[in-house]
C-alpha cells in the first residue's frame, strides 16, 4: 500500500512538473493553468494563456514571463534537483552564462550547460554534516560549561550571602578593638610627648650652651687688643661685614653689626650680637684671603692674636659631633608602649580580616554583575587570555577584561579596549562582544575591539584585523556559541527560496 501511494505521489509530481511553464516553482504551479487566462500575480491584470512565456512582458509585475528574460523585474526558478531550488533574476536567462546548477536557465541549443547539482549538493551536505558534528561536539562541551557556570554562580551567591553576614561580626570586632586601642594609646601618647618635650628642652639648652661657647670663641677672635671689648675698628678688619661690597667695612657698617654702639662686652655679644653675625662671620682660617688684602700692620697684629688664642678655636668639628640621639624611654613609658603594641597588633589583624572580606565581597559582586549568557555558558572564558600572532603583532583577548596588541618583535602593549558589553544583534546579542575605551590613537578616537564569536570545539582566537582606523575586529571560536544540532533525518530536503 505504501509503495502504491508513493508511486501515485511521484506520478502526480512529475505530471505537475510537466504541465507548469518553464521557470515556475512547484509552489506557484497552481497559478499557471494551461488553457486558462493567466492573472498577473501581484499587479492583477489578466492575459490570455498564450501570452505566458511568449518573450514579451505583458504583466507589470513580470510574472507572465517566468521562463524568459523579457521582463526586467521577473524571476526564473532553477529546479536544481540534487541540490537546492533557487531563483535568479530574469535578465540572466539565456545570457550565455550557466547560473542554475542544472543548466535550466540556458535552454538555447548553442549553450551547453552541464548539470553539477549532484556534486554541489553532495559537497554542501558534507559541509552541513561536518558543521553538524562540530555543533554536536561543541554543544557537549557547552553543556559542561553551563553546568559549571550555574554551579559557580550558585556557589558565589551563597558565599556572598555568608560573607555579608560575617561582615557585621568582623566589623563589630574591629570597632571594639579600636575602642580599646584608643584607650591604651591615650596615656602612651601623653608619656611619649612628655619624654619628647623633655628631650627637646635638653637639646635646646645644650644648643644654647654651644652657641654661647661659639660666641665666646668668636668674641676672643674679634677682640684683637684683648681689652675684653669688641669695638668697631676690630669689626672693620673683617671684610665679611662689608654690607655694600665696596671692598671696605665702613664705621657705619661696623657699628650696625654692633647694635649701633662703638663696642660691646662679652655678655652683650653673646646675648645680642652673635645671633645676627654667626651666619656670616668667618673664623680666621676661613678668612685668610680677606686678611691678605688688609694692610701689613693689621695682618701682623691678627697673626699674633691667632697664635695667642691657639689652634683650638679654628679646629673643625669631628663628623657626627652635632648628632644626638634621644635617650630611651623610662620604664613606665616603655610599659605603656608595650601594652599599646599588643592591642595595635590585635587591631591590625581584625582590620585585615575586614579588608579581606570586603575585597572578596567586591570580587563576588563584580562576577555576579556580568552577563555570562542565558545559561552561564560564557563564564568558562572568564580569567582566561588568548593570543594570536601575525606577521607584525601579537593580539591578546582576555575575556570580560581587555583586548590588546604588542609588536611581534617586542615592545609596549597597547590597549585595544576594556570589556564593555555584548554587541550582537537584538535577536542574538551573544553573537559578539565589544571592548571599548582603549588607548587613544594619535589625533583620533580611543581604540575599540569588536569580537565575533563562532561555534568551535576549543576556545581560540582565530583572526584579528583593523577594518577601520582604531577599530579592531577579532574572530573567536568557543563551544559556548554552539547550538544543539537538529536530529539527522536521513532525507535530503529540497527547498525553494
Amino acid at each position: 500500500m505504501f509503495y502504491k501511494l508513493l508511486l501515485i505521489l511521484s506520478l502526480s509530481f512529475f505530471a505537475q512538473a510537466a504541465e507548469r511553464p518553464r521557470g515556475v516553482s512547484s509552489a506557484k504551479a497552481s497559478f499557471y493553468q494551461p488553457g486558462k487566462d493567466f492573472k498577473c500575480l501581484t499587479s492583477g491584470e489578466t492575459v490570455p494563456w498564450e501570452f505566458v512565456n511568449d518573450d514579451y512582458c505583458d504583466c507589470k509585475d513580470g510574472t507572465d514571463e517566468p521562463g524568459t528574460s523579457a521582463c526586467a523585474n521577473g524571476f526564473f526558478f532553477c529546479e536544481n534537483r540534487g541540490h537546492r531550488g533557487s531563483y535568479i533574476i530574469s535578465s540572466r536567462v539565456n545570457d550565455g552564462i550557466c547560473d542554475c546548477c542544472d543548466g535550466s536557465d540556458e535552454f538555447d541549443e548553442k549553450i551547453k550547460c552541464g548539470n553539477t547539482c549532484d556534486e554541489i549538493g553532495r559537497k554542501e551536505r558534507e559541509e552541513r554534516e561536518a558543521f553538524r558534528q562540530l555543533q554536536e561536539q561543541g554543544y557537549k562541551i557547552k553543556q559542561e560549561y553551563m553546568q559549571q557556570g550555574k554551579r559557580a554562580k550558585d556557589e558565589k551567591r551563597a558565599r556572598l550571602s555568608e560573607l555579608e553576614k560575617q561582615m557585621a561580626e568582623l566589623t563589630a570586632a574591629r570597632d571594639e578593638i579600636q575602642t580599646r586601642k584608643d584607650e591604651v594609646e591615650a596615656p602612651e601618647t601623653e608619656a611619649k610627648e612628655r619624654h619628647q618635650k623633655a628631650w627637646e628642652e635638653l637639646k635646646a639648652a645644650r644648643q644654647a650652651e654651644k652657641d654661647r661657647v661659639k660666641a665666646a670663641h668668636a668674641f676672643a677672635e674679634l677682640d684683637a687688643n684683648r681689652d675684653n671689648v669688641v669695638d668697631y675698628p676690630e669689626m672693620q678688619k673683617h671684610l665679611e661685614f662689608d654690607i655694600d661690597s665696596d671692598g671696605t667695612v665702613s664705621v657705619e657698617e661696623a657699628r650696625e653689626y654692633l647694635d649701633d654702639s662703638d663696642g660691646v662686652d662679652l655678655a652683650k655679644f653673646q646675648d645680642k650680637i652673635w645671633t645676627n653675625i654667626k651666619d656670616i662671620y668667618k673664623p680666621p682660617a676661613e678668612a685668610q684671603e680677606t686678611k691678605e688684602a688688609l694692610p701689613d700692620e693689621d695682618v701682623a697684629t691678627g697673626s699674633q692674636d691667632e697664635e695667642d688664642r691657639g689652634e683650638d678655636s679654628a679646629k673643625p668639628k669631628e663628623a657626627g659631633e652635632e648628632e644626638e640621639k634621644m635617650p630611651p624611654y623610662d620604664e613606665e613609658t616603655q610599659k605603656l608602649i608595650e601594652a599599646a603594641d599588643v592591642v595595635r597588633k590585635e587591631y591590625d589583624e581584625a582590620a585585615d580580616k575586614v579588608k579581606d572580606a570586603e575585597n572578596e565581597v567586591n570580587g563576588l559582586k563584580k562576577y555576579l554583575e556580568v552577563d555570562y549568557g542565558p545559561d552561564e555558558e560564557f563564564s568558562a572564558l572568564r580569567d582566561q587570555c588568548f593570543e594570536l600572532t601575525d606577521r607584525e603583532y601579537t593580539y591578546k583577548l582576555c575575556a570580560f577584561d581587555k583586548s590588546s596588541q604588542r609588536p611581534k618583535a617586542g615592545g609596549i602593549e597597547t590597549s585595544l579596549g576594556k570589556w564593555g558589553h555584548w554587541y550582537g544583534p537584538e535577536e542574538d546579542k551573544y553573537d559578539a562582544m565589544k571592548y571599548e575605551n582603549g588607548q587613544s590613537c594619535w589625533n583620533g578616537p580611543s581604540r575599540s575591539t569588536h569580537v565575533n564569536l563562532h561555534c568551535g570545539v576549543e576556545n581560540k582566537l582565530t583572526g584579528a584585523s583593523e577594518p577601520s582606523r582604531c577599530e579592531y575586529q577579532f574572530e573567536f571560536t568557543t563551544p559556548a556559541r554552539c547550538k544543539q544540532p537538529e536530529p539527522v533525518t536521513g532525507q535530503h530536503q529540497h527547498t525553494e527560496l
